[in-house]
């Protein structure tokens, strides 16, 4: 097995950090930088971090944001939200972002992963897919911040972002989200079958416990979480120290206390 990355997700608003459940109730729980300092000093391995505005609003990212928050990043940064062109991939690179996130815009042109991993690489295209669960029992796409039904299938979406391009895949569960009950693992395995591609689970982490189902049971390749690093004194350190004891293999990294 590949070390399994531990992922805190940030979720923006302007300079904001909100967070919410089920992809609602918007609040605001704190401010950008002051978080990634933190998170640079609790040994995460990513961060992602994701304007939920961005789409709706139908404007770009904000690069300047970017590019203050990465000078004081000193872990990988994908960064998702607005993102409609590959303009705006070449300005979020070079504003510090390592990856970048395409979600909502996919299903409108799905040309773009294939031109963002033909310039920059697959491993530059993360492909966010928001989930959520029918009453029938299958998951279907939806887009613009759980706005917008696609009426496309998760398991066929994913299979077809891996084939033009897509170099990892974020998966959260709609229903899950923020409520920190535990990932939906049936969703992420729908994923991990699906594709050869790492996946990442995203969307109700609450324990310790919930990460080791999500890798263990669901093969899930990176888990990512906001509230359970938000809302409790449980770090991204402990959840690493709480798998290796499992004997899942995860990063270890040293970086300099700033």
């Amino acid at each position: 097995m590949l070390k399994v990355r531990v992922i805190p997700t940030i979720l923006m608003n302007n300079f904001s950090v909100v967070k919410g459940v089920s992809f609602n109730s918007w609040r605001v729980v704190g401010t950008l930088l002051p978080l990634i300092k933190i998170y640079n000093r609790r040994e995460v391995d990513e961060l992602v971090l994701l304007d939920i505005a961005a789409s709706n609003e139908k404007r770009e990212p904000d690069y300047e944001i970017i590019k203050d928050i990465s000078s004081e990043c000193f872990v990988p940064l994908t960064v998702g939200g607005g993102i409609s062109h590959i303009d705006h991939v070449t300005k979020l690179l070079r504003a510090g972002a390592d990856k970048v996130c395409i979600n909502s815009f996919a299903y409108i042109n799905s040309s773009l992963i294939t031109e963002v991993a033909s310039l920059y690489g697959n491993q530059c295209v993360v492909v966010g897919i928001d989930a959520l669960k029918l009453e029938d029992g299958s998951y279907e796409c939806v887009r613009n911040s759980g706005t917008i039904k696609t009426g496309i299938k998760v398991d066929e979406w994913a299979k077809y972002v891996e084939e033009i391009g897509a170099g990892e895949i974020i998966i959260t569960s709609i229903q899950n989200d923020g409520n920190m009950n535990g990932y939906d693992i049936e969703l992420i395995k729908l994923v991990t079958e699906a594709v050869n591609i790492p996946v990442i689970a995203s969307g109700g982490a609450g324990n310790f416990n919930h990460f080791y189902e999500a890798i263990l049971e669901a093969k899930a390749s990176a888990v990512a979480a906001a509230s359970i690093f938000s809302f409790t004194q449980q770090t991204p350190k402990e959840v690493k120290d709480y798998l290796a004891s499992k004997d899942i293999p995860v990063r270890n990294i040293n970086i300099e206390k700033v």
